[in-house]
């Protein structure tokens, strides 16, 4: 579907999603055109994360031979808010860190001698804000972007998904669910539910120094969310702390 451009210096990220028609038992041909029924659903599928409330995700993203950046928790859409335990993996060996976000901040948690440091205050949080100017994202930011932009307060026009490159791509089962497959422009793919029309997986091609690399994004257990960010007394600028940023590991 048409999504609101998520633009962020360096990464140029354009999200767009479809999805197909719940229990369709037509025959297909992988890379058939989507049908208009098929656009009315995907239309509304962003607004039926927002309208669902929230979900369990996971976002994964290899950025290196050995390396991946795997995010796991939880979203709340309509507050553009979330959770999450995020993971470097690299030749085997895990940093695990505890990340809280909005389309503004980041907080992150679990941060070797913070709690030391930072004692006197009591805080227990680095803080930042979103990546907003020029040069190279943090992938932690630019995963945020995406699983937050799988939202949307109203419907797309279904027109549009007839116009543009929007195919369907066969079935598949993931995580035991079965799923309809859409390819979309610059070579994202969709599953959707084939039993709820809900979303099921995104994943899509970033551009990253070394050429591309790509983010895929699992959602289940959609349903309301309500999640409590640090508060100010837990928090600490990163800002204000320079000698701890390194120890982010993200």
């Amino acid at each position: 579907m048409r999504l609101p451009t998520h633009a962020l210096p360096a990464v140029a990220l354009v999200l767009a999603l479809a999805t197909g028609c719940a229990g369709d038992d037509g025959r297909r041909t992988a890379g058939d055109d989507v049908t208009a029924q098929e656009a009315a659903l995907l239309a509304g599928l962003l607004h039926r994360n927002h309208t669902e409330g929230g979900a369990d995700f996971v976002v994964t993203a290899p950025f290196g031979p050995g390396a991946v950046l795997t995010l796991v928790g939880e979203v709340d859409f309509r507050a553009g808010t979330g959770r999450a335990q995020a993971v470097t993996s690299t030749d085997g060996d895990d940093v695990v860190r505890t990340v809280f976000f909005t389309r503004e901040q980041l907080w992150f948690g679990d941060v070797p001698g913070v709690t030391e440091a930072l004692a006197d205050s009591g805080a227990t949080f680095l803080s930042r804000p979103m990546a907003t100017g020029d040069g190279e994202t943090p992938l932690v930011d630019v995963l945020v972007t995406v699983l937050l932009g799988l939202s949307a307060d109203g419907d797309d026009a279904p027109a549009g998904f007839l116009d543009g490159d929007y195919s369907w791509q066969g079935r598949r089962s993931i995580d035991g669910r079965p799923t309809d497959l859409f390819g979309l422009p610059g070579d994202r793919t969709v599953a959707v539910s084939s039993t709820e029309d809900v979303l099921v997986q995104f994943a899509t091609p970033l551009p990253a120094a070394d050429g591309e690399l790509e983010a895929t994004t699992t959602l289940a257990e959609h349903g309301r969310r309500s999640l409590d960010l640090p508060d100010e007394a837990q928090t600490a600028p990163v800002a204000d702390h320079p000698e701890l940023a390194a120890a982010l590991g993200l």
